[in-house]
């Protein structure tokens, strides 16, 4: 029971990070326009993986994608790819985890499979939020190190300094996104090992005792000859050797 009831839970997990994944990856509000020192403004401005958008006060909003790919840094198309990468391991995962589950019973599938497919998924979710947890993490260094330069340009009295950037809503999503498809991924591979049948640790030697046809001869040790005198009691005669060399003795009707 406790390992089905992780193994579920394990998949519920994993499933709403990656579906928080998702989201985070769809979101436009990776990076926000910083009105610390300006926070009444007519314009309002963020961006995201995929477009940037405008909020004007008077409510309208335009947002306009990426037309470019080589025109945008190495390290933001690098932020793309691994929350894709994550996104698409971790719906393999999921339909993988699905057929691996010990409470569903598909055809004579063994338990043993049923380990194999539970590992399987769990390494996938275990990837999956590692993936997105770099990716948020990287393009939050890049908003970081954007900030401080920005900052250090308007102490400086530098003219036409470029509005700065602060931490969106969709890093944290994506930031919890991750730690959850991690912590499903790892339930995922400790309900892998109660699935696994048990087997002995020692391997047993069997030893097959002697059948009915097998038959053990005993005969006397050459250095050992028995005493006949014990066995002579009264009315107790040996007789004579015959000539195949055996003793033949008196029957109960010699003593009559």
């Amino acid at each position: 029971m406790s390992t089905t009831l992780c193994q579920v839970m394990g998949f519920l997990v994993a499933s709403l990070g990656i579906v928080g994944s998702i989201v985070a990856t769809a979101m436009d509000t990776w990076s926000t326009q910083d009105l610390y020192d300006n926070p009444v403004t007519a314009v309002f401005q963020y961006q995201g993986l995929w477009r940037s958008c405008v909020r004007q006060s008077s409510g309208f909003t335009e947002c306009r994608p990426y037309f470019t790919i080589l025109g945008l840094p190495a390290m933001f198309q690098a932020v793309r790819a691994l929350m894709i990468v994550g996104i698409v391991l971790g719906i393999l995962g999921l339909l993988v985890c699905i057929f691996a589950l010990k409470c569903i019973r598909i055809g004579s599938m063994e338990d043993s499979a049923k380990a194999n497919m539970t590992l399987t998924s769990g390494i996938m979710f275990i990837i999956a939020g590692l993936c997105a947890i770099t990716g948020v993490s990287v393009f939050a260094n890049m908003l970081v190190t954007n900030f401080w330069m920005s900052t250090s340009n308007m102490y400086q009295g530098m003219q036409n300094v470029q509005n700065r950037y602060t931490f969106g809503s969709a890093l944290f999503v994506g930031w919890v996104a991750g730690g959850l498809a991690l912590v499903g991924g790892i339930m995922m591979c400790l309900a892998c090992r109660g699935l696994v049948p048990e087997e002995s640790r020692y391997k047993a030697v069997s030893y097959n005792a002697s059948g009915r046809n097998i038959s053990y001869r005993t005969g006397p040790y050459k250095g050992y000859e028995p005493d006949t005198k014990t066995r002579k009691g009264t009315g107790y005669e040996e007789g004579p050797r015959s000539e195949d060399g055996r003793r033949s003795y008196p029957s109960k009707h010699d003593y009559v």
